[in-house]
């Protein structure tokens, strides 16, 4: 995670801040429509059978529910007479029948949809979540993870819940209201084209109200989002968090942002609320007039009382179905901004992506590197340049100490080898072929990195060292662990390599972690590999064992040493020293101490300052012995 230390904090709520007004202008801008919900529509095409059986469903349960007004019709008119009993008594089984075909195609299209919504949700998770791992870290360096963590919870859920119930219930009223009004004209086209006339009325506000519900709904996911992504960070460094007596402040930040949200959630919530209430008043008093009028035909004798009462059957059927749909209309323009959310994130295209025509590297990986006249700054950075004409070359199987003051460009490096970024000039060979020809995947199957703080995902030992390999065997994860020295401290464990690690490997000690760092990378068995201070947060003991797992990984692989530590360059073939992005120095340890420069200062800084700390340790017989100066 970026944010351990507590300024972080400071700067990611400005930051957050200037991202929630970013898009509160933007959603402020923004027409509000349903488009954003055509991503889903590949979705539900991929289940054709499914879709075409809520249809099928859906228009019998809509058949079923508009032949009741045509039955009472026919009761009221001709059922209530002594003279012919049974035929009141033939359309009660009649209804009856209707009534279980009503409540078999309602639970089939209920089915169905939902079957449909849950369905199309873990898709379009599984895409986002694929989609979002192959982004560029220049992605990353920008957006907070919580919020791309929120956009696959709470946007997928709230698109679950409308394109589930939500589209269930839309769907049955739209059917419904098409079928009822088309039956109203059939029944009475006088009466009918008085309903028309205020359809408009009703419609319009519905409308002007549902773009106000998504402006509001959106507004209140992106808080949330923000919240979240406080919340993830916050979570991700409890520690240091407790360490420096903050919860307070940090409770206080995220009941802030909470608060935020549920402002927001109100608002759209009383907007709904309004749309509703508008809704039900402007549809039962069109109803009511209608009544009004069909009454005073009735009672004029150019209309029979069974007929009255099937045309409001359907007024009724139709009025409800477009109260319903109204209410829906809220929940589906939420739904909406989620989905526009999500379709940003899926608009996202890598910085860095393979060719159309990649070029392959040479079947027999050899493990040669080259800088040539390497420029770089990152783009999320300053204006300064943290490569500045770079060249160097690497043999195949030699090993490559970079030491540096912090920011002299040692870690750009890799990144640059890794293909994370893609140098601003110059260029980078892996065996002859330029990387940016290459498809990156192929480049970084022939890297292996231990970084300084490993990550430890939240699984069994076995599964982690696994990681380095997919495919791998048990036997070959034990083989890696045992050269790594992972079973020294395995062999301890009630569960061995079963063992749960906790989150982040919480439960391991830092030697531990690196121990695991380093099997997966003898598991990946790749010909160029990458130590970034692997060992330099360990103690004396756990760094004995890392280092000679380390020896062991090393034989016969091009390796590149990243060492603020420079006892743990000692034997590096050469030694590359940087200082603005530049090579200022090269050659061995010895030459480079005779030069008297930089290396040799930096080696003077701490191999002074560790034989102090060891004067220190020893008392004074050891200060003492001549043969310590």
């Amino acid at each position: 995670m970026r944010t351990e230390k507590l300024n972080d904090v400071g700067h990611n709520d400005k930051r957050a801040a200037g991202d929630t007004a970013d898009t509160d202008r933007a959603t402020t801008r923004a027409r509000p429509r349903l488009k954003p919900l055509r991503i889903l529509l590949p979705y539900a095409m991929r289940h054709r059978g499914h879709v075409a059986a809520a249809l099928v469903a859906l228009v019998a349960a809509s058949a079923a529910t508009l032949a009741l007004p045509l039955a009472v019709r026919r009761m009221i008119d001709h059922g209530f007479d002594r003279a012919d009993s049974a035929f009141i008594d033939k359309y009660f089984m009649m209804l009856l029948v209707i009534v279980a075909v009503l409540a078999v195609a309602s639970a089939l299209r209920y089915y169905f949809v939902t079957w449909i919504g849950e369905r199309v949700v873990a898709d379009v998770r599984a895409d986002v979540f694929a989609h979002v791992t192959r982004l560029s870290p220049a992605f990353f360096d920008r957006t907070l993870s919580g919020e791309i963590v929120s956009r696959l919870t709470a946007d997928t859920t709230q698109i679950k819940a409308a394109v589930g119930a939500s589209a269930s219930i839309a769907l049955r009223n739209f059917f419904l209201f098409v079928g009822a009004a088309a039956m109203m004209v059939f029944t009475s086209p006088g009466l009918s084209a008085l309903v028309l006339v205020a359809i408009p009325f009703i419609v319009l506000p519905l409308v002007a109200f549902g773009r106000s519900v998504r402006r509001r709904s959106r507004l209140a996911q992106d808080t949330l989002a923000a919240a979240s992504a406080f919340a993830t960070e916050a979570i991700g460094a409890v520690r240091t968090l407790q360490a420096y007596v903050a919860e307070a402040a940090a409770s206080r930040r995220y009941e802030a942002e909470v608060e935020s949200a549920f402002r927001n959630a109100r608002a759209a919530t009383a907007s709904r609320a309004l749309l509703t209430g508008v809704a039900i008043f402007l549809i039962s008093a069109s109803v009511v007039a209608v009544l009004w009028v069909g009454a005073q035909e009735v009672l004029d004798g150019t209309m029979s009382g069974g007929t009255l009462g099937q045309f409001v059957l359907y007024a009724v059927l139709a009025s409800s179905a477009l109260g319903q749909l109204s209410q829906v209309w809220g929940e589906v323009a939420q739904a909406s901004g989620a989905a526009e959310r999500l379709a940003a994130l899926l608009a996202e295209r890598a910085e860095i992506a393979a060719p159309a025509a990649p070029a392959a590297l040479p079947r027999l990986p050899l493990g040669a590197v080259r800088f040539e006249e390497v420029g770089f700054t990152y783009p999320s950075g300053t204006a300064l340049s943290v490569l500045d004409g770079f060249s160097t070359t690497i043999e195949p199987g030699s090993t490559v100490a970079i030491v540096g003051p912090s920011g002299a460009g040692k870690s750009t490096l890799f990144h640059l080898l890794l293909r994370f970024y893609d140098p601003l000039s110059g260029r980078i060979l892996v065996d002859g072929t330029d990387v940016r020809t290459v498809d990156p995947a192929a480049v970084r199957d022939r890297i292996a990195i231990v970084p300084q703080d490993p990550t430890v995902f939240a699984t069994s030992i076995l599964e982690n060292i696994r990681f380095g390999r997919p495919d791998a065997s048990e036997t070959e994860i034990v083989a890696a662990a045992e050269a790594a020295r992972v079973d020294v401290f395995v062999r301890e464990l009630p569960e061995g390599y079963a063992t749960q690690v906790g989150e982040r490997g919480v439960t391991l000690s830092g030697g531990q972690r690196q121990r695991i760092a380093i099997a997966r990378a003898i598991l990946k068995d790749a010909p160029i590999l990458l130590l970034d201070e692997a060992t330099s947060a360990l103690d004396a003991e756990s760094e004995t064992f890392v280092q000679a797992a380390l020896e062991r990984l090393m034989e016969g692989r091009t390796t590149l040493v990243i060492a603020h530590r420079l006892a743990t360059v000692l034997a590096a073939d050469r030694i590359l020293v940087l200082d603005g992005g530049r090579i200022v120095e090269e050659g061995d340890h010895a030459s480079l101490v005779a030069e008297n420069g930089l290396y040799a200062r930096l080696a003077r800084l701490q191999f002074d300052t560790s034989r102090a700390a060891m004067d220190i340790t020893e008392g004074p017989t050891a200060t003492a012995d001549p043969a310590a100066g």
